[in-house]
């Protein structure tokens, strides 16, 4: 949350222009402020200087897990969580999540992953989603829309729920995947539709039209199905 003096002088230009300031932090689960607790309390910090200090028109965040540097983890969306439902409950400031999931395209635990944080995000009280970068965003051409579509899927299924039916359902769902980070970290063979790095672009989509191909499109439908077994409607 340190600043220097350039930093504030480029601020105050674009202030004076009354440009739209977007501030972004990603806060490290397990670094330097330690615990969950901790944690949370520092990205709630980041948040508000975001806004007072820095003169942010909306802030934009992606809690990140220190070991697997990930979005998704457990403890991760729950700093998002706490941190949003908070600030959603008493001030009218726009906020957003960015999403990194270990795995990639054409994985079930990716699309799963982003399910989850999109779940968080929206019964928390949070306005912008932003993703995904896939397979922790580390790796070229390994993103694709469909990771974007399955975001606004569980988002709108999960908008009017109650919280503690989206904590249900996030409990079994995390649940799912948490134990397999390991095995996803090293996974590299991309015909492994369950875990792993998964597809690039070109591999997963029609290049031509733009559109997933019909393996991809299989892997969505089952975690569809995974979703509405756990409580969501589509």
């Amino acid at each position: 949350m340190k600043i220097d003096d350039a930093g504030l002088n480029m601020i105050a230009g674009w202030a004076q222009n009354d440009d739209i300031i977007m501030i972004e932090e990603m806060p490290i689960f397990g670094g330097y402020a330690g615990g969950l607790e901790e944690s949370t309390l520092c990205d709630m910090c980041a948040h508000l200087i975001s806004f007072t200090t820095y003169n942010g028109s909306w802030h934009l965040e992606g809690p990140i897990h220190v070991r697997w540097g990930i979005t998704t983890s457990r403890e991760s969306l729950a700093m998002a969580g706490h941190v949003a439902a908070s600030l959603d409950k008493h001030t009218d400031l726009l906020l957003g999540n960015q999403y990194y999931p270990l795995s990639g395209p054409c994985t079930e635990m990716c699309l799963k992953e982003v399910s989850a944080q999109a779940i968080t995000d929206t019964a928390s009280g949070r306005e912008i989603i932003s993703g995904s970068a896939s397979a922790k965003g580390v790796l070229e051409n390994y993103t694709t829309g469909l990771e974007a579509r399955m975001m606004s899927k569980a988002a709108e299924a999960i908008a009017g729920e109650s919280v503690s039916k989206a904590n249900e359902i996030l409990d079994t769902l995390v649940g799912e995947y948490e134990q397999n980070y390991k095995e996803a970290d090293t996974t590299k063979d991309p015909s492994n539709t369950k875990l792993g790095r998964g597809k690039k672009l070109n591999e997963c989509y029609d290049m031509e039209t733009l559109t997933p191909t019909e393996e991809y499109y299989e892997v969505y439908d089952t975690v569809l199905k995974d979703l509405e077994d756990l409580g969501l409607s589509f």
